[in-house]
């Protein structure tokens, strides 16, 4: 067999189309749907990263251009250091870092507001297989969140990982009616972070 031949070409005719991909559809839930069907799985989407010495401003436009509204912090792909989120952009944590460090926002970076690994709450991917889109909503509400990571669990050959991602916007979009979540302190530094 010859494994340098050249292979047959063809000139292309007028009203050639381009392939178009299939995007998973994004088709309307109610609260008893499945909960996998509001979770972003990034087996099948590429996580979006950016690093911890990016400026705030970079990651806004990131956010904008990639049109999610958070970002995993990444050093060493693939180990997670934490994330950031459309509101740690827009929040008050900002403008008191601006005043304490008396620094310009555009010298503010990732690291400075995003919240660490240690912070997220996470759920276990095999409990979201019987879990429901109204289980998921619940758990927004009670953590006072607008995102939740969906992990895997460590196995002999590799650490935990996040499998997917489940978002407010993402819900709200599927479901088609607003999700009021009130944001919701959960330890002593979130609540001091709130008060000062």
């Amino acid at each position: 067999m010859n494994h340098d031949a050249v292979l047959p070409t063809f000139r292309l005719e007028p009203g050639t189309a381009i392939a178009q991909a299939h995007l998973k559809t994004t088709l309307p839930v109610t609260l008893v749907s499945a909960a996998l069907e509001v979770m972003t799985d990034l087996t099948q989407v590429k996580a979006a990263t950016i690093g911890p010495s990016t400026t705030l401003r970079q990651a806004e436009q990131m956010m904008v251009y990639q049109g999610v509204r958070m970002l995993f912090v990444v050093t060493d792909m693939p180990s997670i250091e934490g994330l950031i989120t459309a509101t740690d952009l827009q929040g008050e944590k900002q403008m008191r870092l601006v005043h304490e460090r008396n620094v310009r926002y555009d010298e503010l970076c990732v690291a400075d507001v995003m919240t660490d690994l240690s912070m997220l709450d996470a759920i276990d991917h095999a409990r979201m297989r019987t879990a429901t889109v109204g289980d998921v909503i619940a758990t927004l509400r009670r953590f006072g969140r607008n995102h939740l990571l969906v992990v895997e669990s460590a196995t002999g050959q590799s650490p935990h990982r996040v499998r997917g991602v489940i978002s407010r916007t993402q819900i709200e979009r599927q479901l088609g009616q607003a999700i009021d979540v009130t944001p919701v302190a959960n330890s002593f530094s979130e609540i001091e972070r709130a008060l000062f």
